[in-house]
């Protein structure tokens, strides 16, 4: 599948943690484009989703141990992605968010042009002492990237406001507009919409014609499902018959299942678990709702408004960059505040026409302005940069970067 080492074509190393969500998407995102541009990609990571589906669209994978948080297996993580290095040595490595960022770093050190992109900023999603040292490490650590890329303003400018001096690039994030279209694609043999347990058609109780509430992303505390579970029981006092449906695993799914048993014993919350294909929940929705506590710009609400459905969003990193403008009034709430999140909606539940205008709107901005390729583009235009302009060369019979 792959040329031998005299290969003359560039190799870009993508380093990533998890395999999962949002991280793992751009990964792939960004892999199809670059093998579609002739550049040789190789993926490392710890297994799982990410590197099943790097291999079927071509790219090399090697398996890199690495556990989601620092620990005491650190240096051995280093260890082992120095002689990954060694072995692959690429052109440029373009490492995805806190762990690989970390590790990366540590085992390059510069040697070769680094990218580091931490979809979100570690010292976000912890507290008090962790969250000290992630942000010493962060203002360490960025003498070592050649560019740190942010995938919204607000993020680099949360980095900025930090004391993180770097080199930063902001590339917004981009979605799949030909793969998350309002309808199914009227084509021969389109695939229909997947029926039975963990879909929008599966039996579970709606009343027909009961307006839906989904969330789609990891079950985990940056995602705020706990945030919106609270602020259900207001929701359904305005709006009775409405219904929620929660989209994704993750470690706190038990906790999120006996939170929302006791907050809407006479409605129970529809788990969906994690789904192979998301788009038939979102065409499903009346509404889709990510009340996260931290993000640097997420893909669900750009996934949603290119289906053509109204979203609603906490005002964190990147959420106001991805909407249409106009739209923060009605679609826009604090993080972290179940009343003000049950009004806005409720709001949105009971006025059908607004909803069909914010939906359309958010598929036209999407088109403009997420689409991958402007993404993709964007970071090829940045590794062109990083290598002095010069079209991308093997690093291939330069010295070893592992010492």
């Amino acid at each position: 599948m792959h040329r031998s080492a005299t290969d003359p074509r560039p190799r870009v190393l993508h380093l990533a943690q998890p395999v999962e969500g949002g991280v793992a998407r751009v990964v792939l995102d960004l892999t199809k484009a670059q093998l579609t541009a002739g550049l040789r990609v190789t993926v490392a990571c710890p297994g799982g989703e990410l590197a099943e589906r790097a291999r079927e669209l071509g790219a090399e994978v090697r398996g890199w141990r690495a556990d989601r948080s620092p620990g005491a297996g650190l240096p051995d993580e280093v260890r082992r992605l120095g002689r990954l290095l060694d072995e692959v040595r690429p052109a440029l490595l373009h490492a995805h968010s806190a762990k690989a960022g970390l590790a990366g770093r540590l085992a390059v050190r510069g040697r070769v042009p680094t990218l580091f992109q931490p979809h979100a900023w570690s010292f976000e999603a912890v507290g008090g002492t962790t969250a000290a040292l992630a942000l010493r490490w962060e203002r360490w650590g960025a003498r070592w990237a050649h560019r740190v890329v942010c995938v919204s303003e607000a993020e680099r400018t949360t980095g900025v406001h930090a004391g993180i001096r770097a080199r930063y690039t902001v590339v917004p994030n981009g979605i799949d507009t030909e793969h998350f279209t309002p309808t199914v694609p009227a084509v021969p043999h389109a695939q229909t919409a997947p029926t039975g347990p963990g879909t929008p058609d599966a039996p579970g109780g709606r009343p027909a014609g009961a307006p839906l509430v989904v969330c789609v992303g990891r079950l985990c505390r940056q995602k705020g499902q706990d945030v919106l579970l609270r602020a259900w029981p207001e929701v359904l006092r305005r709006v009775p018959d409405a219904r929620l449906a929660l989209v994704g695993d993750g470690p706190d799914r038990d906790e999120l299942r006996r939170l929302a048993a006791a907050v809407s014993a006479s409605a129970p919350v529809e788990f969906a678990g994690s789904v192979a294909d998301v788009r038939p929940w979102y065409r499903a929705a009346d509404l889709v709702v990510l009340p996260s506590r931290w993000e640097g710009m997420a893909l669900s609400p750009l996934e949603a408004l290119a289906c053509g459905r109204p979203v609603l969003v906490t005002d964190v990193d990147g959420a106001r960059e991805s909407l249409p403008p106009g739209h923060a009034a009605h679609c826009l709430v604090p993080p972290g505040r179940p009343g003000a999140l049950a009004g806005a909606v409720a709001a949105l539940l009971l006025d059908p026409e607004l909803r069909t205008s914010l939906g359309g709107q958010g598929r036209r901005h999407v088109l403009s302005t997420h689409d991958v390729r402007r993404t993709a583009e964007a970071v090829a235009e940045l590794y062109r940069e990083l290598l002095d302009g010069r079209p991308l060369v093997s690093f291939e019979r330069r010295e070893s970067i592992h010492s």
